[in-house]
Parts: C-alpha cells; structure tokens; sequence
C-alpha cells in the first residue's frame, strides 16, 4: 500500500519516445513475458479509465498522475500520451516543443540537447558550430565565459542559459522538466481555468501552453551569481538560488552548495506565478505563509527507484516541523498566521523556525485524512496569488474553525511518531 502522507508520482523520461508497447523487445518473447505485457496493458486500460472519470469530475491533476501511471505500464498508450499533449512524429510519440524539433530534423542528445541529426557525429567528436561554421570545444568554452554569451538549452518548458557548460546546462533542463510533469500532475488545477478544463476533459489533449518558456539562468559559480545580483537583492550572499517575479527568472550557479530542495523551492515560486494571471504583488495583505508553504513543501519532492515521492513525514522539512511544534511547543496558530502579509512574515527573527511550520501546514492541508483538504488547499493558492483572499479565507475553504484547524493539525503531526 502506497503511503498516504505523501504522493507517489511518476513522470514520462524521454522528450521523444519510439511508439510501442511497454517492455516490447525485440522480438522472441516468452509466453511468461507475453503474459506480462498484457496484464500491464490491462492495468494501463485500467488506470486510463479512472483517468477519464476524473476528467469527468473536473480534476485534472488526477487525470494527468493516472494517465502518467497508465504510460508507465504500457507507453504507447495513445489516448493517455494525447491527454498529456504528445503527437506522434516519424513514429515516436513526443511533446509539442519536442514535436516541432523533430519536423525540423533536430533530435535530442543526452548531452547536448536539441542538435540537428546531421550535427550529431561533429559534436560527439568535440567540434561545436559556430554561425555557419565549426568550434573546437575548447574554444566554445572560451567564448561562453560570459553568462550573457553562455549556452542556450531550450525545452518544452523551459530556456536554460548558462556558462558552466553546455551538459551541466542540459542536465539542469532535464531535471527541470521532470519537476515540471510533477507540479503540473499536483497542480493543474491551479492554472487551468472552468473553460480550459471543458476544452480538456472535451478534447482529451491538454491545451496548447504559451511559447514562451520559463527563464533560468545557471552561473558556473556563486561568486558570479553574487555579483551578477547583487543589485536586485542585497543579501543573495544568503541564497542558494532566487526566483525574481518581476522579470520572471530564476537563478541558480554550480557548485556543491547548490541543492536539489532549492531548486524546487524556487522553481515553485516560478509556475505559480507564470502559469496563470496572478496579482502583482502576491500576498501583499495577507495569507503570505501559504506561498511559502508550498514552496517548502515541494522540497520534500524525492526520486526513488521509478517513482517520485512528494511529502511524507521523513523528508523536506517535516522533521524539523514535528520538532518545533511536539518538541519546542512552537507555533503560530493560523488565526494569526493568516493575517500577516509577505512584509509581516519576512521581517521575523523566527523565519526558520516558521518556514519549517508552514511547510508542516501545507502538508497537513495535503495529506490529512486521506486528502480532506487538498481542494481547499488549492482553492486558497488561488485567491492568494489573485488577491482575492482574506484572513477568514481558508477557514471558508476548508469548513473548520481556524481553532479547530490547528488542533487536527498537532494531531498529524503526532500521528507521524
């Protein structure tokens, strides 16, 4: 049995994959195998049909986390891979960014991103292009020191500029667009407006995204990235990673002080905010932990062997979240908590110790008797980062007495023991 304190998620590896059945070989089977492969298509049928009963329900999000697990039991699963956007192109089911490079005659290399299939062999030698012609690898390195001359990795979701190297850039777009099929599977809901949702449940394809893609830029060093903002914020000595939504970019640098739990902390400030109309200054009045909270939450996000994990009481911040409430006796009841704005949070002495708590709510909110107010919890993102939420919103929401909230919410915790 899956844990309920914490989703078990998976997500499709390849931006193009060949177009047949799961765990096909290549021919010559045993009849064991043969066995195998049906039930698992079975189970894919199976897990496709629950998909389409919650895309009758209008919840997406599930729709996408079973389509995405019917994939994984059989990937050529054609009314699962259309739900998720993918088209099939030269007999390989692949997204629409990825679908679009194929047309062109680009495939995609694991180490260099999109290259055009005729460029493949030059670059596995250690030659790059340059305008018309041909770089050594050495040379393009030198020409790329500055970030504003760094490498450029394009994918679906995501525009990846860096001077740290052109794989270290592309292993940091891989990895970004798997946390992209991640949050989109736990929060479609969120960008996906009544008539998105008709469209999606009607046509059984996502809607086409926007083509603007999602801005990081990933310096080859800290002292770089201190220096480059410095400017926009005056403590980044104090950041392993930001996320700015006034120009809609986020930073990051190499090194070993930068960590995975960042990464999806400030990738989550950035599709909250570019994935939907959002106010301009999100929580300005009120309800601002929540913004946080989610954030934090998602760095309990956790690749096991062919599956991801997103909560749980041993991961992210909840151990230090337990600790604080069941050990310390800290905490901030919510009919406080929800009154403060980001420039009432931020200014606190005790910002730790609150972050470690609000991550502590969001997964109560997630997970708490087996999902009681996941819906709330999503409803309240939205009319925080519309502005349309008050202190008195997430009570509304979920029902309950923000007294009443902070009790069942010690009560989880001490249920993780």
């Amino acid at each position: 049995p899956r844990d309920p304190t914490r989703f078990c998620l998976f997500v499709v590896d390849s931006p193009c994959r060949e177009a047949r059945p799961a765990g096909a070989a290549d021919g010559g089977e045993d009849g064991w195998q043969q066995q195998f492969l049906a039930l698992r298509r079975s189970q894919a049928e199976r897990l496709w049909q629950l998909a389409r009963q919650a895309l009758d329900t209008k919840r997406c999000g599930l729709a996408l986390q079973l389509a995405t697990e019917a994939l994984r039991e059989d990937p050529d699963h054609a009314p699962a891979r259309r739900l998720l956007g993918y088209e099939q192109v030269d007999g390989q089911w692949c997204p629409a960014f990825a679908a679009r490079q194929k047309q062109r005659g680009y495939v995609w290399h694991g180490r260099f991103g999109w290259l055009h299939k005729e460029d493949v062999p030059r670059y596995d030698a250690g030659a790059r292009r340059f305008g018309s012609g041909w770089i050594t690898d050495a040379e393009d390195a030198r020409r790329r020191q500055r970030i504003a001359n760094g490498w450029r990795v394009p994918t679906d979701h995501y525009l990846v500029t860096t001077n740290d190297g052109l794989e270290g850039g592309v292993q940091l777009a891989a990895r970004l667009e798997q946390f992209y099929q991640i949050w989109q599977q736990l929060f479609a809901d969120y960008c996906l407006d009544t008539t998105a949702k008709r469209r999606l449940r009607d046509s059984g394809s996502l809607p086409a995204t926007s083509d603007r893609q999602h801005a990081i830029y990933y310096f080859r060093s800290r002292a770089e990235y201190n220096q480059a903002l410095r400017r926009q914020q005056p403590l980044i000595e104090k950041t392993l990673g930001i996320y700015f939504d006034t120009s809609r970019r986020g930073y990051f640098f190499a090194g070993p002080e930068q960590s995975a739990e960042t990464l999806y902390h400030e990738a989550t400030h950035q599709l909250f905010h570019e994935t939907r109309r959002v106010a301009k200054l999100v929580g300005r009045r009120n309800n601002f932990w929540i913004v946080e909270g989610i954030a934090t939450y998602m760095e309990s996000l956790a690749e096991q062997p062919g599956y991801w994990t997103v909560g749980g009481f041993d991961a992210g911040r909840m151990p230090a979240a337990r600790f604080r409430l069941l050990d310390d006796g800290y905490y901030i009841p919510l009919q406080q908590l929800t009154r403060m704005g980001v420039d009432d949070l931020q200014r606190r002495a005790d910002l730790a110790k609150l972050y470690s708590q609000v991550a502590g709510l969001t997964a109560f909110l997630s997970h708490y008797d087996g999902g009681r107010y996941r819906d709330a919890l999503l409803e309240c993102l939205i009319a925080v980062y519309t502005d349309t939420a008050d202190d008195t919103t997430l009570a509304t929401l979920t029902g309950c007495s923000y007294t009443e909230l902070d009790r069942q919410y010690r009560a989880f915790l001490e249920s993780g023991k």
